[in-house]
């Protein structure tokens, strides 16, 4: 599986702020990364020590030396939660590779790193533009070339380790587009009206691999609504998940869609999902939006939570339309999250969980659905799913392969009401942002902060 080095947008500044500080000569500093859990190699940085420009016994514009109490210092810090540690130094020329030089320096570096613990250490180098190129050394000095260097940020940005002539980014709905997107994998939380819709998005735009999360099952009362449900599926009472990807089968063929029948809430559906390079949440419980919130941040994944809505009022003459409307929120790791939005709160959690125990309240209060105030079994409103699901997707185009006449950072969240015919933005900077303890947290158990995510005795063992 492919394996990636993922940086915040605002570690990623941090970084080049330092390494190019505007003299033209090299500089250096050490990441240090958690990793994601599951079986993809994901490496998650979390914090950057400089070494200051001063301290460094030789500084050109192409060579730097620098003293070894920094490698100390990053193998004290790192030491603590089994982290990894990533040297990094500029390449203000542009070369974007490892020069014979890189080696040398490495085949010092990495003894001091394993001398610490560790069972991954490793080297990167950042151009002028920002562009990150990494690799990582085991125990025993074997060295392999990350795939990807991934920045979530205001921006989403992939380099690639095979695109050393090729730096430029694919222009959005191009076939350029298309071909990156087949090394990529996304998540899809709740594959049902709106989910299906995003998730059948994903697969036609070409994603490599997508990764299908909800343990719900066909019904006849969904057949208007999710897309590739058939009345034999829903009379088999087939796991939507499992359905969807059959359908994928057709046009994709075999291994893009990745069914997993769980629920978020559940350790097998954390670690599926934690392989994934972008996240899209589709989900209609509190409890299930904040396990997607922990997990970008933790996991560093680039979040887009969908959510519709049509809400009743009273009228004398039975119940009226207030609204018909959707909400598209993009969280990026570090920025502000759902909980920070006020998208759900403990307060909402807490009472989420108390109408659960008295599972017939809950169960008409989910039949109710997106029409708040009047149950309907079955809401036609495959439209306004189509309508917040499209705006999901061009969100994520607009951030990959930017065609916005102004910044990104301007759009964090959109609302849309077709009853008013309006479509209102807000900014990143409107929202306040609260320490979050969880960010690049990776593997670190438990998962997430939650004991009930803990390890299984089988996994522990």
């Amino acid at each position: 599986m492919m394996s990636s080095l993922t940086l915040s947008g605002a570690l990623h500044t941090e970084v080049q702020a330092h390494i190019y500080c505007g003299d033209g000569l090299e500089a250096a500093g050490l990441l240090l990364c958690a990793r994601a859990p599951g079986k993809r190699l994901r490496l998650l940085g979390r914090t950057f020590i400089p070494v200051p420009h001063d301290a460094c016994g030789v500084r050109t514009d192409d060579r730097i030396r620098w003293p070894g109490e920094y490698l100390e210092l990053a193998n004290d810090d790192a030491a603590e939660e089994g982290l990894s540690v990533i040297a990094i130094h500029s390449h203000p020329g542009g070369f974007f590779g490892f020069s014979a030089l890189d080696d040398a320096s490495d085949r010092t570096v990495m003894p001091c790193l394993f001398s610490a613990g560790g069972s991954m250490h490793g080297s990167a180098i950042m151009t002028p533009d920002g562009a990150v190129r990494a690799r990582i050394y085991d125990a025993k000095l074997q060295v392999k070339e990350l795939d990807l260097v991934n920045m979530a940020g205001d921006d989403l940005k992939f380099w690639w380790s095979q695109s050393a002539g090729k730096r430029g980014r694919p222009l959005a709905f191009t076939s350029g587009m298309t071909d990156e997107l087949g090394r990529l994998t996304a998540v899809v939380i709740g594959v049902s009206g709106t989910g299906s819709i995003v998730a059948e998005q994903l697969c036609r735009l070409g994603f490599g691999r997508v990764i299908l999360i909800d343990f719900d099952r066909i019904e006849l009362k969904n057949l208007n609504r999710i897309l590739n449900s058939r009345l034999r599926d829903a009379a088999a009472k087939r796991l939507k998940v499992e359905a969807f990807a059959d359908a994928v089968i057709l046009y994709r063929g075999d291994g893009v869609a990745v069914p997993v029948a769980a629920s978020i809430t559940t350790r097998e559906a954390v670690e599926a999902a934690a392989c994934a390079d972008v996240l899209f949440s589709c989900v209609d419980t509190h409890d299930a939006r904040q396990i997607a919130d922990l997990m970008g941040a933790s996991f560093l994944q680039p979040l887009f939570d969908v959510g519709v809505a049509i809400p009743v009022r009273k009228s004398e003459n039975g119940p009226a339309i207030s609204d018909v409307c959707g909400r598209i929120d993009y969280v990026q790791p570090g920025g502000p999250t759902l909980l920070d939005r006020g998208v759900y709160s403990p307060e909402s959690l807490r009472a989420e969980y108390l109408r659960r125990t008295a599972p017939e309240a809950h169960r008409q209060e989910v039949q109710a659905g997106y029409i708040r105030g009047l149950a309907e079994e079955a809401p036609s409103v495959i439209t306004l799913n189509m309508r917040a699901a499209a705006a999901c997707m061009n969100e994520f185009i607009a951030r990959a392969y930017p065609f916005r006449h102004e910044p990104n950072r301007r759009f964090a969240r959109t609302e849309f009401s077709l009853a008013a015919c309006e479509e209102e933005y807000t900014g990143e900077d409107a929202f306040k942002v609260a320490t979050n303890p969880w960010l690049a947290r990776g593997d670190l158990e438990p998962l997430l902060g939650m004991p009930a995510l803990g390890p299984t005795r089988k996994s522990a063992a």
